[in-house]
C-alpha cells in the first residue's frame, strides 16, 4: 500500500500565495459579471423573443 505523507502548502517552496489569492479574486469576478452577463441576455431573450 502507498505510505501517507501529509503535506505542508505553507512551507513549500515555490507556493507563491499573493498570486493565488489575486487568481482567484479574478476567477470570482468572472463567475459574478459572468452568470450577471448570461442572467441579462436570457431576460432580455425572453421579453423580445416572446
Amino acid at each position: 500500500m502507498a505510505e501517507k505523507h501529509d503535506l505542508a502548502y505553507t512551507t513549500a517552496s515555490g507556493n507563491d500565495y499573493a498570486a493565488h489569492e489575486q487568481t482567484y479574486e479574478g476567477f470570482i469576478k468572472l463567475v459574478k459579471y459572468g452568470s450577471a452577463a448570461v442572467i441579462a441576455i436570457v431576460a432580455l431573450m425572453a421579453i423580445f423573443l416572446t
